[in-house]
């Protein structure tokens, strides 16, 4: 039966395909299509595994069966063998040779979707008693998973083949498109997509310009975040349209339903090749305005990316990237150096920005590092904060990105400053830093230092930020967040994140009047830099450097080579003193 699901449209297009859902215990397993020829050692994997366990749990059975009642509980006893009817169950077995064999999928991500698929039919049993041995499947799934892990290497999958509609319609082989659905996916799992099978995403919970949303717009993949429920009613192999446009997921889409998304996909196609052809067009406004369109990336190898979208540089290098999923073991200065050396030389002589490590509320180091402890995690140690109070982490970085800076033009940027007090610190560490590779002898380059502006209390008090930096970068994402106190992570109160609110518009224009009354240069690198919706807006406050995403320079472009930036100041002017700023960029 075809229903739809709806939810936060986050990065544009249609993705249609089968779904494939996370385990609800969020076990942490690549995802990748094995060959042929490796069925049988995948196989095998699971079947070790598997054994592996049993006999742990014979070795634990023949324990406490010299134990007395008060020491081994008979239903500790009892528990054992149960796991153990639950190892040797056929449906659990043949299932995941099903996923090896049929679907090609590796030996982890097919015990993951069994486990998923027989989680479902556990929780539509009545019987209270056979619905909890839910979680006693989902303990055996994950002490499978513990001994296949440290196996074979994760391979680098190879991309779906995209799909006429017809071959969507007729052709059920292992290359059709796959979507992810999760409850959630943190920006470390989003690390694992980037050279992925996936071609869309879906989440029960998020925000428009949470994390997860930013690196699903900087992939160019439909994504849809805040769907609720959506892991729980959608299963598993079920055939999903994802539109990305308007937030809303279909599920089991009828063949005419199909039919008109597959025309949208091929109208999207079209448009995109009708736009790369302005990737050499120089970004100058109707009136002569020189432009600059810079993108943000979040690892060393999208270098390639940004410089085939037609970016003159790279406005924000999210290093925190580098950093995620590492389970405590950090980067050191060497392999940090390198990472930032590979962007500089990807880009080819363009300038590289990349911003210190900013991790902390939704974009937590890994899973073991997830701040519970306290109320609010985005009003905590995090980003500049973090990094001042862990001075040794901190200088390891400046100086792997001061030698970058023997390669080519590299400039510094420090997120999250409010106070003076952070502001001297972190640039003695600068200076720290420097000395330090001084006095072991290593080369290094010289870098212009920014600062990001995304508390009010920055913007409000930018002229004392303007006295200590070279360059200033606005990051309306999280201006917007604290302004006006909502958690853009968090769906349930998606509706009141508004980048037109009056006074965040007063602080991005304010901010960028500021700087160029003082000669300085300013960029946005948050979400509005490549909402279309914003560019002809951001023109008229003054501003000459946008960054965003690879996959949004070119429809910013657009707007930009149809705009005249002078005509445009008097109408920005009017849109500040608006009521309902909104209404107006709607009308324009």
């Amino acid at each position: 039966m075809t229903f739809s699901i709806q939810g936060i449209a986050v990065a544009r297009g249609i993705a249609i395909g089968r779904a494939v859902l996370m385990a609800s215990g969020r076990h942490d397993v690549a995802h990748y299509f094995i060959e042929p020829e490796q069925i049988e050692a995948e196989i095998d994997r699971v079947r070790v595994g598997r054994n592996a366990v049993v006999e742990e749990i014979n070795r634990l059975q023949q324990t406490i069966a010299g134990m007395g009642p008060k020491e081994a509980p008979h239903e500790l006893a009892a528990l054992l063998d149960v796991h153990l009817m639950l190892l040797q169950d056929e449906e659990l077995i043949e299932g995941v040779k099903h996923w090896i064999r049929e679907r090609l999928y590796n030996a982890e991500w097919a015990l993951t979707t069994q486990l998923e698929m027989l989680s479902r039919q556990f929780d539509e049993m009545e019987d209270e008693y056979l619905r909890e041995r839910k979680a006693d499947l989902e303990q055996v799934a994950e002490r499978i998973l513990r001994y296949m892990k440290g196996g074979s290497p994760v391979a680098h999958p190879p991309p779906t083949k995209r799909k006429t509609q017809q071959d969507l319609l007729l052709d059920d082989s292992v290359d059709v498109p796959l979507v992810m659905i999760a409850h959630d996916l943190s920006p470390a799992d989003m690390l694992q997509f980037k050279q992925s099978v996936f071609a869309g995403f879906v989440t029960d919970v998020g925000g428009k310009t949470s994390h997860t949303a930013i690196v699903a717009r900087s992939m160019d993949i439909p994504a849809v975040v805040g769907a609720r429920s959506a892991s729980q009613l959608v299963r598993q192999d079920d055939w999903v349209i994802i539109d990305g446009d308007t937030g809303v997921m279909i599920v089991d889409p009828s063949p005419i339903i199909l039919a008109e998304y597959g025309f949208k996909q091929r109208q999207a196609e079209l448009e995109r090749g009708r736009l790369s052809r302005l990737r050499h067009t120089p970004a100058v406004t109707l009136d002569g305005q020189k432009i600059e369109l810079l993108a943000n990336i979040e690892l060393p190898e999208d270098a390639v990316g940004a410089v085939q979208a037609g970016a003159v540089g790279v406005g924000l290098f999210r290093s925190e990237f580098l950093f995620m999923g590492r389970q405590g073991n950090l980067p050191d200065e060497e392999e940090q150096y390198l990472a930032y050396r590979r962007a500089v030389e990807g880009m080819q002589g363009l300038p590289v920005t990349i911003r210190t490590i900013d991790v902390g509320a939704d974009k937590p180091l890994d899973d073991s590092r997830r701040d519970d402890a306290h109320l609010n995690p985005a009003l905590g140690l995090r980003a500049i904060r973090w990094c001042l109070s862990e001075p040794e982490m901190f200088r390891t970085q400046l100086r792997a990105v001061l030698r970058a800076a023997a390669h080519g033009k590299v400039n510094l940027l420090i997120p999250m400053l409010a106070h003076g007090s952070e502001i001297r610190q972190t640039l003695s560490l600068v200076d720290f830093a420097r000395a330090e590779l001084d006095n072991r002898g290593v080369a290094y380059g010289p870098v212009q230092v920014g600062a990001m502006i995304e508390i009010p209390a920055a913007a409000l008090g930018v002229r004392s930020f303007l006295r200590y930096f070279d360059f200033l970068s606005i990051g309306t994402n999280d201006l917007i967040q604290y302004t006006l106190a909502i958690d853009r992570a968090d769906e349930s109160v998606a509706h009141l994140y508004d980048p037109c609110h009056p006074a965040v518009l007063h602080l991005v224009a304010d901010t960028i009047a500021q700087c160029r009354a003082l000669g300085k240069p300013v960029s946005v690198c948050g979400e509005m830099a490549g909402d279309v919706v914003f560019t002809r807006l951001l023109l008229g406050l003054g501003l000459r450097s946008f960054s965003m995403h690879p996959a949004q320079i070119l429809a910013v472009k657009q707007e930009v080579l149809r705009a005249d930036a002078a005509r445009l100041e008097a109408w920005a002017a009017q849109v500040l003193q608006a009521e309902d700023p909104a209404a107006m960029l709607e009308r324009a």
